[in-house]
């Protein structure tokens, strides 16, 4: 079923249009400060000026020609405002569908590719890239629930100038005789000071700007140490993914060297249609809408004068891959917001080219960074990237000790198990439930306090609900509305409750609007504070049986409704904590 809001605002607007007999606005919204279940037509005012009529009057015919009495009841308030509520009957109805895919029709499905983490190897995952991975894994956990076809993309760096730097390095090191070692933390030592011989040595800088043609043109030295940098990189990240209860695998790797092979054609296509120009040597794309601080164009470099090929050739080139091979309708980039400009002038390019169609969407999803409660960037105290494993280990450690306290009768085994659940929804949750767009503070005690818009808490509630079925000799599994007179919805904190479940749908809908995944952690905060309201002011197991069967139904739907969401995060659950 579509939302509620929706389902109105569609209803409203065909009856205005016919009744005005032009198209009209049907703004139809959830009233504010006023009883669940309330809604009111607001654009019964803009319809009445556009037509010339009194807007009272108007506002009574729409009411008398709107029908739909089994789902809502209508009245006119002000100077022409509908208020619409909804009947208890359609209520519990609703709820009743809800054990049927959370009243979520199938969709109409399309084929997403979503590039998210995309790391650059060689180096460890730090948190800088806790946003992309936290914030795509979300969206695509999403798009499946909802029945679309989804492609993991990450699109590691494994074949630009870092690892002509580190190359040209290591060959330095084994000429003077030294040993190479390629643990992951030493290749990360050596690259750090590859970059600093890079900035302060220029005959070092044209080597490794020649070892990366080298490794371009498939120089087998260069690739044979090349894949040990890759393959123990590799192995890293997944650790990191596994650890992080990420869905990326091995498999949905598809790096930049990927796309080699595909380079010299990109450059083919584009100079065949009149693309490119030549620039120093250099092969650009110049487009009038990219002008420099001096007004002069920018330009896009797809071909480097020395033979190599930069960030968006291989780009130019995945999107290429994407639409033509992958077939895909949409295309999401998980990527920070420094990267706008080049995201930009990447789909001007290959829409200019013909990569991109109109059919075809694409999307750069930018995000802010990740600070400490000083306001400044998440560093070391030297000013070295905090390493995302070590942050994890942490939030392990930070989260056993609270979950200690609570339970200190639990084997450890259990609060350990319990402790890396609570840690990785607190970090995954402070992540997703602010707007992606802007900065954050990284703050331990927020993040795990059990009480406010954090996961501990949305994880508590639902232990709390799993406690009442232990309570009431019930198993939750058990617990199946099959019809809606099993409902019986008397007090105000069970229609608040209900009719928030209804909105499910709506708040998986709004987080696809643009993206935001703070829409669906805002809704299940305002659920589990709706219930645990809900909790105190209805008795549920000292109820008489019918009573008490609704509310134990309530109650399990809430808990699905819990689980199902924090899921869509990325986000587990435990029946104790």
């Amino acid at each position: 079923m579509m939302d509620i809001r929706q389902l109105l605002d569609q209803a409203f607007t065909g009856v205005l249009t016919d009744i005005c007999e032009t198209d009209t606005p049907g703004i139809v919204k959830q009233a504010q400060k006023a009883e669940f279940g309330h809604y009111q037509a607001n654009g019964v005012l803009g319809a009445a000026r556009k037509v010339g009529t009194n807007p009272r009057d108007l506002a009574a015919r729409v009411v008398n020609q709107i029908g739909m009495e089994d789902i809502f009841s209508t009245d006119i308030a002000g100077p022409g405002f509908i208020n619409i509520r909804l009947q208890p009957g359609f209520i519990q109805s609703e709820l009743c569908r809800r054990w049927r895919n959370f009243g979520i029709d199938p969709v109409q499905p399309q084929k997403y590719v979503v590039d998210y983490s995309a790391v650059n190897l060689a180096k460890e995952m730090h948190i800088g890239h806790l946003r992309s991975t936290t914030i795509g894994d979300a969206i695509v956990r999403i798009l499946e629930f909802l029945g679309h076809e989804v492609v993991r993309a990450n699109h590691v760096g494994d074949w630009g100038s870092q690892f002509g730097r580190l190359l040209a390095y290591m060959n330095l090191r084994s000429n003077s005789g030294e040993s190479i070692s390629t643990e992951l933390s030493d290749l990360e030592k050596f690259y750090q000071q590859a970059s600093t011989m890079f900035r302060n040595d220029e005959a070092f800088a044209a080597d490794a700007r020649n070892y990366v043609v080298r490794l371009q043109s498939g120089d087998e030295t260069c690739l044979a140490l090349w894949r040990q940098f890759i393959s123990i990189s590799i192995e890293h990240c997944q650790a990191v993914y596994d650890k992080f209860d990420i869905s990326l695998t091995k498999a949905d790797i598809r790096a930049e060297s990927a796309y080699n092979d595909d380079l010299p054609l990109v450059v083919n296509e584009l100079t065949e249609i009149g693309l490119l120009e030549d620039s120093d040597g250099a092969k650009c794309v110049f487009l009038d809408e990219f002008t420099g601080k001096d007004g002069k164009p920018l330009p896009a470099i797809v071909q480097k004068s020395d033979g190599g090929y930069p960030y968006m050739a291989t780009d130019i080139a995945a999107v290429r891959y994407r639409t033509g091979k992958l077939a895909a309708d949409k295309v999401l980039y998980v990527v920070g917001r420094d990267q706008q400009l080049h995201f930009q002038q990447l789909f001007a390019v290959a829409k200019a080219a013909g990569y991109i169609q109109d059919r075809h969407e694409f999307r750069h999803l930018p995000f802010g960074m990740v600070l400490k409660p000083d306001g400044s960037r998440f560093k070391t105290r030297d000013g070295g990237d905090v390493k995302l494993s070590d942050v994890l280990d942490e939030a392990v450690e930070r989260a056993l000790v609270l979950v200690s306290g609570k339970n200190p009768d639990l084997q450890e085994a259990t609060r350990r198990k319990i402790a890396r659940v609570v840690a990785n929804g607190a970090v995954k949750y402070a992540e997703l439930s602010r707007n992606r767009v802007t900065d954050y503070t990284f703050d331990w005690d927020t993040m795990l306090a059990f009480e406010g818009n954090t996961a501990p808490y949305l994880q508590y509630a639902y232990t709390r609900i799993c406690s009442i079925f232990r309570r009431a000799g019930v198993s939750g599994e058990s617990l199946q509305a099959t019809s809606a007179d099993e409902f019986h919805l008397l007090e105000k904190q069970e229609i608040r409750l209900a009719v928030k479940l209804l909105q499910f749908n709506e708040a998986i809908a709004s987080v696809l609007d643009d993206y935001q995944a703070n829409v669906l952690c805002n809704y299940l905060y305002e659920l589990s504070s709706l219930f645990m309201a809900f909790y105190e002011h209805c008795p549920i197991i000292d109820s008489e049986d019918s009573i008490k069967t609704s509310r134990l139904l309530l109650s399990r739907l809430t808990a699905q409704t819990l689980k199902q969401g924090l899921n869509l995060l990325g986000i587990e659950t435990v029946e104790k904590m």
